[in-house]
């Protein structure tokens, strides 16, 4: 896999979303049906849960066509941080409508409860439910075990340059919690005869919404602000251009993700001062033809020429490093 990141394949990727968003848009429905007849205040909330995850789904399929539209004077470097842009905007909305909605709704309950009714249908739908989101957490976890390669897996999500790949498979984990901690509350409202248990289970399910929403945010707006690309890039550039002899040393070498499959490069490298500008040029078209071939996901290469270094330099110690990873 060399010079190969991990990032899903469109169409891996397309069908996780496909699938998440259809399994939560029957969910939903089904949740908003067994609260509006038993009074559920965790159902409700589980429903509303369900409509911002598919919200969240459509808008990240939304963002995985945004960027794939070409460069144009505007944006030279295309579009391919708009998914970027869109995993941000859905982090803020499981935070602010999912856990938001959740936390206040179960405060409500708790201060004016109601007693449920018909539970069998909360618990049919709660099983239902989790069958399907079930599903789409195993179709994701799959997918995204595809690109993890020998990382583990909160390194990959760490790593990870396609948002889409991890976001469903968090907000699926989120879900099916969501769902046992709704039948928790479900229950211990019914044997106790005290339906505040209701609203104390759409307080938890809130609480971890939100935890939910933090880990996305951060991970989104490291991607968002501009990540380097795999540390073994920045290597190969260096290698690539260092064991030329008309070169004295390889100086600052940077990367950044313009989108999870395409990666933005920029170095300095000194030449000696006998070479030739057309022997320059030579060089660093054929070097950035091999580094091509052995990264395809290398999409722009600018390389600065520069003549003056001392001899024996040769190790970069003129530049500075790729900055680190987020965290």
């Amino acid at each position: 896999m060399n010079g190969q990141v991990a990032t899903q394949s469109d169409k891996g990727g397309k069908l996780v979303l496909y699938a998440a968003l259809s399994a939560n848009l029957g969910i939903a429905v089904a949740k908003f049906v067994a609260a509006g007849i038993s009074g559920s205040s965790a159902m409700l909330t589980e429903g509303v849960h369900s409509v911002v995850d598919s919200l969240n789904q459509i808008l990240l399929l939304y963002g995985q066509k945004s960027s794939r539209k070409p460069a144009d004077e505007v944006h030279p470097f295309g579009y391919g941080r708009e998914l970027y842009f869109w995993s941000f905007v859905v982090a803020i909305l499981i935070f602010a409508v999912g856990a938001g909605l959740s936390i206040y709704e179960g405060i409500l309950h708790m201060l004016d409860p109601v007693a449920i009714e018909n539970p069998l249908i909360n618990y049919v739908v709660l099983g239902v439910s989790f069958v399907l989101e079930g599903g789409s957490w195993l179709l994701a976890v799959r997918e995204f075990a595809k690109t993890k390669g020998d990382q583990g897996w909160w390194e990959a999500v760490r790593r990870s340059k396609d948002p889409p790949s991890f976001m469903v498979m968090f907000e699926d984990s989120a879900a099916m919690f969501g769902l046992v901690v709704a039948g928790v509350g479900v229950t211990l409202a019914i044997l106790t005869g005290n339906p505040a248990w209701d609203g104390a289970a759409s307080i938890v399910i809130g609480l971890a919404l939100a935890v939910v929403a933090a880990l996305l945010a951060r991970e989104s707006k490291g991607l968002l602000i501009g990540e380097r690309a795999d540390p073994r890039l920045s290597a190969a550039i260096r290698a690539a251009f260092d064991g030329r002899p008309e070169v004295t040393a390889v100086g600052e070498v940077m990367t950044l993700h313009a989108a999870p499959d395409r990666v933005f490069v920029a170095a300095s490298v000194d030449f000696e001062d006998h070479v030739l500008a057309g022997d320059v040029e030579r060089l660093i078209a054929e070097t950035e033809a091999r580094l091509r071939e052995a990264w395809p996901i290398i999409g722009s290469i600018y390389i600065k020429p520069r003549a003056g270094a001392k001899p024996g330099n040769r190790s970069g110690a003129s530049g500075t490093p790729d900055r680190p990873a987020r965290g």
